[in-house]
């Protein structure tokens, strides 16, 4: 199992990920809210301003403050920039 740093000491198992999203549009919004009120929310983002939302097969939504360039090159292996200062 291949896992991925998603900020501040926190992993994703990359083969569970399904979508690295950006948090602006109104139906990532919307998907946000419906994942907090089931309890399916998980906060990675260590009370930083959410710049990527993750999705995972097991429906869960998981709040990053790294971008979403910076996660999906961890995904794929290229774990140069750091994506907090963008």
């Amino acid at each position: 199992m291949r896992m991925i740093n998603i900020g501040f000491g926190n992993f994703v198992s990359a083969e569970r990920v399904i979508s690295i999203t950006s948090p602006e549009s109104a139906p990532i919004k919307r998907l946000i809210q419906d994942s907090r009120d089931r309890g399916s929310l998980i906060d990675a983002s260590c009370g930083r301003k959410t710049r990527s939302v993750i999705i995972t097969d097991s429906d869960h939504v998981i709040l990053s403050a790294l971008i979403p360039e910076t996660l999906s090159n961890r995904i794929d292996g290229n774990e140069t920039e750091e994506g907090l200062n963008e």
